[in-house]
């Protein structure tokens, strides 16, 4: 069983922001996100979307995201 929980969008960016990134460049939904140590991210979810268990593993292995960060 995954120890990620469905989460909104704009949950999952707050807790992207406290972990170090920033916004680098916005166009529409799409956001990419920068961090040192990090390649760029493209962050492409709209603010009250939900976000499954399944996408925030995959989020996680390019960010450094953990479930007790959410």
């Amino acid at each position: 069983m995954t120890q990620w929980r469905t989460v909104k969008a704009k949950k999952l960016l707050a807790a992207l922001i406290s972990l170090g990134w920033r916004t680098k460049r916005q166009s529409g939904s799409h956001r990419t996100l920068s961090r040192s140590g990090y390649p760029d991210f493209v962050f492409a979810f709209h603010e009250g979307e939900e976000i499954g268990p399944r996408m925030l593993a995959r989020i996680a292995k390019h960010t450094g995201l953990e479930p007790s960060d959410l």
